[in-house]
């Protein structure tokens, strides 16, 4: 992808009315209190496996519970992994923050976590201040049509452009996310 695609691809986000999501990426820092690590682990948790509109939906009703002091799992998101695991990272975020913070390898950290894998590592990572690449399937296929890998793509664009690299992944990823661009169908970038 070229620099001029790139800006044409990222002014159509803020077009549709996303700066302030490319904001939050060119400014993301690592969180200051245990609440808002676990509140990026339980974000991405509840991202994973579905679209970022419907996460958004389900995200209130998580808070809702947390904020009445009650389980997610059971109440929420029934009797899942995925409520399992963001009681957890609730339940002991403050020995999770500390870990976070002491950790050499912070990326490999967020792997350990309940219900981050491979793939949304990079998401945690990248909302937690580090910044990064997440390889999602968007990213993969448009990096793929340019030959090159996730991880290379971003970090190119951001050299050229100013951008962070979580930033142009963020770019990338919500004009899949918007049809603006069709990742299934990338011959016509």
């Amino acid at each position: 992808m070229t620099p001029d695609r790139y800006r044409e691809i990222r002014t159509a986000v803020i077009d549709a009315g996303y700066e302030h999501d490319i904001e939050w990426a060119q400014n993301v820092k690592a969180p200051v209190t245990s609440d808002d690590f676990a509140g990026e682990a339980i974000w991405v948790i509840l991202c994973s496996g579905m679209k970022e509109q419907i996460a958004r939906i389900i995200h209130e009703r998580v808070w809702a519970a947390i904020k009445a002091g009650k389980p997610v799992k059971g109440n929420v998101l029934g009797k899942s992994g995925k409520a399992a695991a963001i009681d957890t990272i609730w339940h002991d975020r403050e020995s999770l923050f500390r870990a976070f913070q002491e950790s050499n390898d912070k990326i490999e950290f967020c792997r350990s976590l309940p219900w981050i894998g491979n793939i949304t590592k990079w998401h945690l990572a990248k909302n937690l201040g580090i910044d990064c690449a997440k390889p999602d399937i968007h990213l993969e296929r448009v990096a793929t049509y340019y030959g090159t890998t996730p991880f290379s793509l971003c970090a190119d664009l951001a050299s050229v452009t100013g951008d962070r690299i979580a930033t142009v992944d963020l770019v990338i990823w919500r004009a899949c996310n918007l049809g603006i661009i069709n990742s299934r169908k990338l011959g016509e970038l």
